[in-house]
């Protein structure tokens, strides 16, 4: 089982500050979001950091196995993202390290300025945060990993980590199975 430790690294560069209240974050511009193209992050990150462009990409430790062999690897908390701060000219010059598969514009800055200070905060602080899938009361999800791989359901509760409700939509009967919320994915 792989397991994830919260002393990773952050990668935030640009225009920093030290607060009580949010570390060191890029304070300067507007919040962007770049969807990177396949396993990009941590490339873009470096590209950004030298051209000076504030950013934000939250890494993790996480164990993995290759064989016999056990290394301890960096992933991003995000998977296909990275968070920039600056004006849109940042974006068109992180734009042209061909890198970038999309730049997505924020509507409320001030929401994704407190989710990523309350982010930075609790990574800094070492919480044993895993990278983990949305998931509402409803929607169809499978299990990716573990003994129960491929089995699919509804989500019937993602307060306790995740139930998953088996149904047999003809016999009007269905069957709950407590899985790990890290496990499942949507649909």
């Amino acid at each position: 089982m792989n397991s994830v430790d919260m002393q990773g690294s952050d990668r935030v560069t640009g225009l920093e500050f030290e607060s009580a209240s949010c570390g060191t974050l890029p304070t300067t511009g507007d919040w962007y979001l770049l969807h990177t193209k396949s396993r990009q992050e941590k490339l873009l990150a470096d590209e950004l950091h030298r051209m000076g462009i504030g950013h934000y990409l939250p890494l993790a430790r996480q164990v993995r196995f290759y064989g016999k062999r056990k290394a301890t690897v960096e992933i991003p908390l995000f998977p296909g993202y990275v968070f920039v701060r600056g004006d849109v000219d940042d974006t068109y010059q992180a734009n042209s390290t061909h890198r970038v598969a999309r730049i997505i514009s924020v509507s409320d800055q001030s929401r994704l300025d407190w989710e990523l200070c309350n982010l930075h905060l609790a990574h800094r602080g070492g919480a044993p945060l895993d990278p983990y899938p949305y998931l509402r009361k409803g929607v169809r999800a499978e299990v990716r990993s573990g003994p129960f791989r491929g089995l699919q359901g509804l989500i019937e509760n993602v307060v306790s980590g995740g139930r998953l409700i088996l149904q047999v939509e003809m016999l009007g009967r269905a069957i709950s199975v407590e899985i790990q919320g890290a496990a499942l994915e949507p649909l």
